[in-house]
């Protein structure tokens, strides 16, 4: 009923929405905002490759990403800074500790099994999994997690993606995750912080 979305609405301030709408078709799945806007507007092919073979590898990066690199690395961010947020308390450093070393193991994955010794994903050219790919990366960066710093193929390989999407549009792109840290200096209604801390402790599970 009514009462309960005022309610629902501030819940989903924290729900991921990424949402896009064009006309009456909403659509709420990052991936598939990009796909979308990239058959809407014609982007350049290297995008989203009409070659089937290139096209399956940018499908196959995203699959693996979701399960991967998505399951990961946002942790970082609700570990160091959300969670504390909502909840007062910091959160054991072992937690942390535990999603680094998931998140090791699918930057290994990505390095080896994606990445290897190309320019990008999928070969010489840029494609939309390098950009759901560094979206995702950048989140741990945000919160004091340097994941680049020892690892310098993924370094090099994030240099030449910022490079190929612009730097001024890469770091516009990322300014909000950048200054995730920011969040913290934040008010938080005591009686969100009250629904959220059991939803949130329990998450982390």
């Amino acid at each position: 009923g009514t009462s309960n979305s005022e309610g629902a609405g501030k819940v989903s301030l924290l729900k991921k929405v990424p949402a896009l709408k064009d006309g009456d078709f909403t659509l709420a799945e990052c991936t598939a905002i990009l796909l979308y806007l990239s058959r809407k507007y014609n982007t350049p092919d290297h995008w989203y490759p009409s070659d089937i073979q290139k096209r399956a590898r940018v499908d196959e990066y995203l699959s693996w990403h979701h399960a991967n690199i998505r399951a990961n690395a946002p942790k970082t961010m609700w570990i160091k800074v959300l969670i504390p947020l909502f909840t007062g308390q910091p959160l054991p450093s072992e937690k942390l500790q535990e999603v680094m070393e998931g998140l090791s193991t699918s930057l290994k994955q990505f390095e080896e099994r994606f990445l290897q010794d190309k320019a990008f994903i999928i070969g010489s050219e840029i494609s939309l999994a390098d950009l759901v790919a560094i979206v995702e990366l950048m989140q741990p960066v945000g919160v004091g997690c340097d994941i680049f710093e020892d690892r310098p193929r993924l370094m090099e390989w994030r240099r030449r993606v910022e490079d190929a999407v612009g730097k001024e549009l890469f770091f516009q792109a990322h300014e909000m995750i950048l200054n995730i840290k920011e969040l913290s200096n934040i008010q938080i209604d005591p009686q969100l912080k009250e629904h959220l801390a059991p939803v949130l402790m329990k998450m982390l599970k």
